[in-house]
């Protein structure tokens, strides 16, 4: 058996190829969109994916089950009960698929969503015990999947609680100590509230640590997993909707061309954004005036999510050399209006200094000084202003900030902080983007705030 895990750490995301060396035939599980890595490994190793399988339909990315279609004839497998747009292959409980000596075999295990599933994995056919299960949005390793995301449109988060009890309690803790658990997501999905860094588990190592594996009622079950979640990115709806969709399918290596200066400006003033993807620091000394800060070295892709529009056209600039991976990582979440990039960043801001502007941060000791007389927005999810806020702070989520702008007020200077002040500088930048002309974030965020008033917090 050839099991192979892909890891996206823009994403916590985890996708699976999973292949019978005898037979050459292999199927994908949860794939991404850029599906390139999983035909290659594939013909390196003399495989033929046959079947590509998604766990349900996924909210925080778009999946490559249309592409690998495309590229390999391959059948498409959802729970029965998905409703998708296109021909796919139902997958019941107990559902068996044989790869060769390799076999598969699904389990339902809806509450994430109504459809989803898990699928066991046997090295061996004659195999009592699987080699591993395939958990999808269900059970993660230290957490499990929340049942009140929009994608489940049309049915409640109580009535997906009851149905996530009995697919944890029952379903996967009815699985031996030894199956080893491969989830489709880590630490920082939004998917989660307490998710592990680690990429693998065991069925025994959650039932002695996983929170939300001990036994409890089901009223106590619900109880614990909905409380403290992160608020959901705006763009999952979108997300879980382009995944029930016939849409074309992204063409393999797609690339987006560096620009003119001409033709930025003339996208710039046709309403385009420019996505400026260089570090903090360097934004900060200077940006394209009404550019949006989400940085490539953290979640960029979430986080663009949060703060662009799906139909948002933008101009790319980036560090030298990730032009086409940030273009790839926007179209991950389907973020298909990418322009292109301008080429050499340092440059082209200096021959249009006119356009380039600096943007306000501050040290603690600066915050301080100006905390009364200003709007402090406080921009942490739900779990974590639980710990503490900086008094007199509003709280408003990052990705309900899009939303939420009419409460405030663009004439009265404006403080944002998060937790160590990554989120803090997009936000800060997107309310420039939208008009408002006095706005700063705080340096290190509230992790160094409270530590310079550890009474206070």
């Amino acid at each position: 058996m050839l099991f192979t895990q892909y890891y996206l750490d823009c994403l916590s995301q985890a996708s699976y190829l999973i292949g019978d060396e005898t037979t050459g035939q292999a199927v994908v599980v949860d794939p991404r969109r850029d599906v390139e890595d999983y035909l290659t490994d594939a013909r390196a190793n003399g495989l033929r994916i046959v079947g590509v399988i998604n766990t349900h339909f996924h909210a925080d990315f778009v999946s490559g089950h249309l592409e690998l279609a495309k590229e390999t004839g391959a059948w498409i497998g959802y729970g029965r009960k998905a409703q998708p747009e296109f021909d796919f292959r139902p997958l019941a409980d107990g559902d068996r698929i044989s790869l060769g000596d390799v076999r598969l075999e699904i389990m339902e295990t809806p509450g994430h969503t109504p459809e989803s599933i898990s699928v066991l994995v046997y090295e061996h056919a004659g195999d009592e015990t699987a080699y591993g299960v395939l958990t999808g949005d269900a059970l993660f390793i230290g957490d499990v999947g929340r049942p009140d995301l929009l994608a489940s449109v049309g049915v409640s988060a109580a009535e997906l609680g009851a149905q996530l009890h009995h697919s944890i309690q029952t379903k996967l803790m009815g699985l031996p100590d030894a199956v080893r658990v491969f989830p489709a997501h880590g630490a920082g999905s939004a998917c989660g509230k307490n998710l592990s860094t680690e990429k693998q588990s065991t069925i025994g190592m959650q039932r002695a640590t996983n929170y939300a594996c001990q036994p409890m009622s089901e009223a106590d079950f619900v109880a614990v997993i909905t409380e403290g979640q992160p608020t959901a990115p705006g763009y999952f709806l979108y997300n879980a909707t382009l995944n029930k969709q016939e849409r074309e399918p992204r063409e393999l290596a797609a690339q987006v061309p560096a620009l003119t200066d001409e033709q930025v400006r003339d996208a710039l003033d046709r309403g385009a954004l420019v996505h400026d993807a260089r570090p903090a620091d360097e934004f900060t000394a200077g940006h394209v005036r009404g550019a949006v800060s989400v940085p490539a070295d953290g979640r960029l892709a979430e986080t663009a999510g949060m703060v662009f529009s799906p139909d948002q056209e933008i101009v790319l600039m980036t560090p030298d050399g990730l032009e086409q991976d940030t273009a790839t990582r926007l179209a991950r979440i389907g973020y298909d209006h990418v322009l292109g990039y301008i080429a050499d960043p340092e440059n082209y801001l200096v021959r249009h200094a006119d356009s380039v502007t600096r943007a306000s941060r501050l040290r603690v000791d600066q915050f301080d000084e100006t905390r009364t007389s200003v709007q402090v927005v406080d921009v942490r999810n739900p779990g974590e202003v639980a710990g503490g806020m900086v008094p007199g702070a509003i709280h408003i989520p990052l990705p309900q900030l899009p939303s939420r702008l009419g409460e405030l007020d663009p004439a009265v200077p404006v403080v944002l902080y998060c937790a160590g002040g990554w989120r803090s500088s997009v936000a800060a930048s997107h309310l420039r983007a939208h008009g408002f002309t006095d706005v700063s974030d705080v340096i290190g965020g509230y992790n160094a705030w409270a530590a310079a008033h550890p009474v206070a917090s």
